[in-house]
Formats: C-alpha cells, structure tokens, sequence
C-alpha cells in the first residue's frame, strides 16, 4: 500500500484491531495505540505515552502494563452478562461466579477482582494448597464462593475446613471417592459439617488444544458408577444434605459454542438426577472453557471463539433452564470459572526491537565485470531477462545458481566476494518475482514459501520462553503490532526473535482473519531509535508459566490507572521491578555473597601477581557486584550501530 493510500484507517484493518480489540485498543490520529479501559464510558491512553513516561523513570524493559480498570470492566462485563442471560430466559437461580487464581495468580491482580467482583459476590477457585491458602486470605464476603478443584491430601482439605468454620463457603470438589472419604473423616474430627461437590466425568468432550480435559478418559472427575456410590456414603453418614454442586470442566479456551452447549445439558441432567436422589443440591459449576477471540476471526479456530461472551451466557443459563425444568428441579445458581475471559485483556506486553537482519541489502546495485566468476555473470544475466512470462523459470534458474555458486565455495572454487554477490542478487530477484506474483487467484506454494522466507528477522529485547510460554509450548496465538509510527504503511514484513540462546526463541505464527500469518508487516528500524511492539491479551496464564531460559526473569510491570484529573488522563499507580542477576540466580542456587567472595579471591591474586593495580582490580569487584544488581535483559538506548553496521555492509557489497 503507498502512503497516498494509507491512513488510520488502514492502519487498523492491517493489524485487525477491530477484530480482536473488542473496543478496548484503536489506533489515535497520532500513529500510537491506544487503549480503551472502559470502552466508550471512560478516557483513552496512548501507549506510547505510558512507555515514555517508565523510560524516563529508568524502567528496564521489557514492560508489563497492566490496565486496572479493564480488569474492573472485564469482571463487571461477565457478571452482567450472566445478568442479562437470566433476565432474559426467566431463571429463577442466580450467577456466582469465581476466578480460577491458577490462570493469574499476581496478588496486585486478585485484589482487583475481588474488589471489582464485591457488588456481584464474585467468588475465588484454588487448585492447589498455596492456592487455597491465598484465597482464604483474600476471601471476606460469606455469600461469595471458594471452590476447591484439584487433588487432595489431609492438610488440603483441614485447610478447606477451616475456611468453613469461619463461616465460608468453601466448596471442596470430589475428584475421586477416596477424596470423599477422606473429607467426611476429618469433618467429623473437626466436628464441621463440608459444603461437597462432585466433579463429573462427562462423556462430552472438549475442542481445541485442551481436548483431553473432558471426555470418559480425563484426568479428573467421577464415572457414573462413582457418582452412585459417592451418593450412597453420603446417606450412609447422614450427610446426604451436604452434596451442594455439581462440577465439570471440558478444557480452557473452547473454540466452539456447540462443545460448550453439549457439556452443559449433560452436567445439568447429572444435577437434576442427583437433586432427585435425595440430596440438597444447589449449585452447578460450568467450570472453565470461555475463550478469548484472539485473532478476531470469530470462528471454531483454536486462537479464536465462535461466539461472543453474551452468546456463551445465553446459551449455558438456557440449556440448565430447559433440563431443570423437564426434570422438575429448582433453577440451580449458576457458577463459572471462565478466568481467560477476564485477565486476558488487560495486560500488554510491551518489547523493544533494536534491530533486524534483513536477506535484503539496502541501495545494492551490482554490476557485472569481466573477471566476475561464470555464476555471479549468470545469476546478473538470469535478473536482467526477468518478466511476468518467466517468473516461474527465472526463480528456479536462480535457484540452481545459488546452489551452484554454494558448492564451488564449498570446494575452495568461489571468493568470499562473489558469494556474497551472488546472494545478493539472488534474493533481490525473489523479492521482484514476489511482486509480479502479488493479486494474482493462484500464488504457487513455492512464491509462498519465497515471500515467508524473504521476512526480515526482527531482535526483540525479551524472551519468549518468560513472557509468551503459551505461544511456544501450545502455538497459541497472541496480537502483536507495532505501538507507534502508524502514520505511515509498514513496507517490511518480519517474524520476532529473542535475545535467548535458542533457536526456538521467536514469533513466526501470527494472528489473521483468514489464517495464520508467517510474517508481520512492520516498518524499518530507524538507526538511532527504538521500535516498540506490543504483544496484546496476554493477561491469562503468561505472567505465570514463564520458565527462566537463558535466566531471563520477571519483567517489569507497570499498573495503569485512569484519572481525568490528571493532564494526560491517566497515571501509573505502581511499579513491580522486574528479577535482577542475583535473584535468578538464586532461584537456581548461586549465592551472591558467596560469588562475590570467590571473584573478590580471584581478584586478591591478581592483585598480588602484579596483574592488576589495587584500584583497578576493586572497580573490577564493584562492576560484578552492580551486575548482580541489574535487570536480566538488555539496557537500550538507542539502535545507531546496527543502522551503521547495514550501511557498511550495504557499501561493501556495491563496492567489491
């Protein structure tokens, strides 16, 4: 596209912000991106801004940001839209939902939801002990939830008890009968009477990546069979009024509506047939699975949903409405753990690009001289007779010089010089048979796989290992476009690469309406200046998985609030510093005290061996005691060299 031609507009539509931004980010006049934390009933802020403003306060980064009223709006929008859901189909239950800590377990980040979720008694989920120990903390309304998932041992469920006897509603969830058994023996020790679930095993099964959560062979969760015998131990003990719920999960990120429609009718028929074997039922948990629309395509994708949020909730309060009532049992209070849903947006990982290894030099015009070597001769020959008829013929003749001029190298046959030409040319001649292939209905496979391998490869201060382990391990995909410079059309396309020493270290997977993308249009690095992308709707998961490859820690993070009193409309509340040196190190047991003692004694010997004067070899120690202090990542200033590195190779190539 040329820049007669772009505006805002096409800005906008290249990246999908539309699509995935579900109105909370757009692109301003100025070229940056904005975000929207409260859509169209609160301010903007310009991300760029928000960079600016942690780079003058001397922030490393990578940057977290994390805006806290969207989180406060995301709980709000599903608490309401579970509302709305119930209004319309006349149920007679009511919504409690809970915030699964797993997917976001940040302190900063369960505060604010459960402050959000205070006027709706929006309830937390544990998985684990820690969890569980968390949530008791954090857990103060008596109408509000604690469900209690996971595998069990003694000290897990008398911590859940304890919760109950300061007058909680603490759900522990069955997954096995040996579970069951245990619970209602410490119960009885502790003299309190357990508020129990079931987790059922449903013969519906979940879609996308997370397939294997639900099904007959899932890891957790009671077979029929199960389900019977844990009824009649309930009633064996008199406890029969203490089954309150039934649970059941079909995996995180369902893309499809009609997996999550099936789940819901079957959990409800377990509910209403429990209801009817005597016991006092009053709760069914949907569980997880509420996806997140991360390419915006809205289709059964595994990066994207084909529903929306109101559509999800419409069709669970639905389904329990019409299976409870052929049954003839009381409308049960709905509770979902759709955690993605509410996290994801809200956090913006923000990298530094600082420069960019291009198969293309810039300005490289090669002429052929007399004593050029016959493939360098060939190679000039085979681009000079390049039309649209040829195209085809004319990549795979350059394609064989390439080869050739690759093996006489090999054999000692061809310079350093001329190789490099050679290359040169090479892909200068892919670049334009690309072009004469760009509008056409049929593109060969291998024009495809010319254009990909033609992306530039972008080096981003971060790691992908740390802050996007879903998008490695899963190939979950994330929205990432460039924060800034949106004035003008990017004329690059690029995959992302990181700083760690590992060739799975990159991006090269991105979000389209259509597919997935290979490369992502970005603009040229500019020598001397920064260029910042933003990885969007990581909020769910990532802050947590990450691992610590190559010892790359936590990043930094900012917590973003709006304030119209302030002149720029928002400020920043609070600063998380990110992992210094000497922290992963001792994450993997080095200790700092004693690093420095041996580098002090190495720094002693060379004191006395006259290798070192006394006053150089101490700022010797002071510089590794600093580094140990330092952040983890890279400290950028500016990207001068690289531009100035390109512009000599660039010459070189010319001049040779």
């Amino acid at each position: 596209m040329t820049k007669a031609e772009w505006d805002i507009e096409a800005a906008i539509s290249t990246y999908n912000v539309d699509a995935w931004g579900h109105g909370y980010f757009s692109v301003n006049n100025a070229g940056n991106v904005v975000v929207r934390p409260l859509k169209a009933a609160g301010g903007s802020i310009d991300l760029l801004e928000v960079v600016q403003e942690a780079r003058q306060r001397g922030l490393g980064f990578p940057l977290v940001i994390r805006f806290q009223d969207l989180l406060r709006d995301r709980v709000n929008t599903v608490n309401r839209s579970f509302q709305g859901a119930m209004q319309e189909f006349g149920y007679r239950g009511t919504y409690r939902g809970v915030f699964p800590i797993k997917v976001n377990q940040l302190r900063e980040v369960i505060e604010e939801i459960v402050d959000a979720g205070a006027p709706f008694h929006f309830g937390l989920e544990a998985g684990s002990k820690p969890e569980l120990i968390a949530a008791l903390a954090m857990h103060q309304d008596p109408e509000s939830l604690i469900i209690c998932n996971g595998y069990k041992d003694r000290a897990y469920i008398r911590t859940a008890m304890l919760g109950r006897r300061l007058g909680k509603s603490v759900m522990i969830v069955v997954e096995k009968l040996e579970e069951l058994e245990q619970t209602l023996r410490i119960a009885k020790e502790m003299g309190i009477e357990p508020y129990i679930g079931v987790r059922v095993r449903l013969h519906s099964k979940g879609a996308g990546k997370w397939t294997t959560s639900g099904g007959e062979n899932a890891k957790f969760g009671l077979s029929t069979t199960n389900l019977v015998a844990a009824s009649e131990m309930l009633k064996a003990q008199g406890l029969a009024h203490c089954l309150k719920l039934v649970h059941f999960h079909v995996g995180s990120q369902v893309p499809d509506i009609s997996t999550i429609k099936s789940a819901v009718r079957e959990a409800a028929r377990y509910y209403a047939k429990l209801s009817k074997m005597g016991h006092e039922m009053g709760y069914l948990d949907v569980g997880g699975g509420l996806g997140v629309d991360y390419d915006g395509s809205r289709t059964s994708f595994d990066s994207s949903t084909n529903y929306s949020l109101q559509e999800y909730c419409n069709d669970v309060v639905y389904s329990i409405t019409e299976v409870c009532d052929s049954e003839g049992v009381a409308h049960p209070t709905i509770v979902s753990e759709g955690g993605r849903a509410i996290v994801a947006h809200h956090s913006v990982l923000v990298v530094e690009s600082f420069g960019s290894i291009e198969k293309q030099m810039q300005n490289s015009k090669i002429e052929a001289a007399p004593n050029d070597p016959k493939p360098l001769r060939d190679i000039i020959e085979v681009k000079r007779q390049l039309k649209r008829g040829n195209r085809l013929e004319t990549l795979h003749d350059a394609q064989q010089i390439k080869e050739e001029a690759r093996q006489m190298f090999n054999l000692g046959l061809l310079d350093l010089e001329s190789k490099a030409k050679i290359e040169a040319l090479y892909w200068q001649l892919a670049s334009q048979i690309v072009s004469l292939h760009r509008g056409l209905k049929y593109v060969p496979e291998e024009v495809k796989e010319l254009e990909t391998s033609l992306g530039d490869q972008y080096i981003c201060n971060f790691s992908v290992f740390q802050s996007l382990i879903d998008h490695w391990a899963l190939g979950q995909l994330f929205p990432i476009m460039p924060i800034h410079r949106l004035t003008t059309p990017p004329e690059r396309h690029g995959t992302l690469v990181d700083i760690t020493c590992d060739s799975d270290g990159k991006i090269n997977k991105f979000t389209d309406l259509q597919d997935v993308k290979e490369t992502l249009p970005l603009h040229r690095i500019i020598p001397g200046e920064l260029y910042y992308l933003g990885v969007f709707l990581v909020g769910a998961y990532q802050d947590i998985m990450g691992d610590l490859h190559n010892l790359f820690g936590r990043v930094t993070e900012v917590h973003v609030f709006l304030d119209e009193d302030e002149e720029s409309g928002w400020y920043i509340e609070e600063v998380i510093e990110g992992s210094t040196v000497g922290q992963v190190l001792a994450l993997t047991q080095w200790d700092k005290v004693e690093l420095t003692r041996r580098m002090k004694s190495q720094v002693d010997a060379a004191i006395k061996s006259d290798r070192l004067k006394p006053n150089d070899a101490m700022k010797i120690l002071a510089d590794y005691e600093r580094s140990l202090q330092g952040y983890t990542y890279l400290s950028l200033e500016g990207t001068s060299a690289n531009g100035q590195a390109a512009a000599a190779a660039t010459a070189a190539l010319a001049t040779t």
